[in-house]
């Protein structure tokens, strides 16, 4: 229970990384506010989190609206007064086409979630972060922020400025208690990079080919990470990437 009474916020929480880690944070003893467009699945989330015996709160929101956004934070804060950790992790995932197919519209609205929506939620979140001097945010990135692969420039631009924002942001507020860092997951079993690697015309399990371990991660994996970094257990880590991806950015 390393997050006992802490309040925690989850972007995308509704499926994949998000849910895994919305629930991770529950099991850990937060109190847990999470978004997502799609109130199906936020509900099943929702439920998850609740066999953990946690508290939780859905709020729809899209995180590339800066009124939505504002409303998140301000409805964790109505309701449990203050905001410790923020995984922010709604984005879109990859068009596959070399630079010059790509449309300005796939780019412009990669951009406005992966990139905009992050800038968003980092501000608002550290709004209320500055009023209590203290607040760990934890950004999923990729690990196509830290190196790059052929036929998706818009994602890979849009997960290499999650890691500018990151860094340059953690050395903004080192000094008054806000530690932020971002997850650098490799090929994960989640339902978008299902749909990515079928744009690419390989399975899933394919995937695992690229990976030095064999096999391709769990949610649950990087979940455990994004927990980690949050707690008090990483109070000496800030404006770090953390690649979690069975060694492929090793190799």
């Amino acid at each position: 229970m390393i997050l006992q009474n802490k309040v925690a916020l989850v972007t995308g929480g509704a499926s994949g990384i998000g849910r895994a880690t919305a629930i991770a944070f529950g099991a850990a003893g937060a109190k847990v506010v999470f978004s997502d467009i799609r109130d199906v699945e936020a509900e099943e989330t929702a439920a998850l989190i609740r066999e953990t015996g946690a508290e939780c709160w859905f709020v729809r929101s899209d995180v590339s609206s800066e009124a939505d956004v504002q409303a998140l934070v301000q409805k964790a804060i109505a309701i449990y007064g203050r905001l410790d950790c923020a995984f922010n992790n709604a984005g879109i995932d990859r068009v596959v086409k070399p630079l010059h197919e790509q449309s300005i519209e796939d780019f412009d609205k990669i951009m406005s979630i992966n990139a905009r929506g992050l800038f968003l939620c980092m501000k608002y979140e550290i709004q209320q972060m500055l009023t209590q001097g203290s607040g760990a945010i934890v950004n999923n990135s990729s690990t196509n922020g830290l190196v790059a692969l052929p036929g998706i420039s818009p994602y890979v631009a849009s997960k290499h400025a999650v890691m500018g924002l990151t860094r340059s942001a953690a050395l903004d507020y080192a000094k008054q208690g806000i530690r932020i860092n971002a997850v650098n997951p490799g090929p994960i079993a989640t339902d978008l990079m299902a749909r990515s690697a079928e744009q690419m015309g390989i399975t899933l399990d394919g995937l695992g080919a690229w990976v030095p371990m064999g096999r391709i991660g769990q949610a649950t994996e990087i979940a455990q990470a994004v927990v980690f970094l949050c707690s008090d257990a990483a109070s000496y880590i800030t404006g770090q990437p953390s690649a979690i991806d069975g060694g492929y950015t090793a190799s």
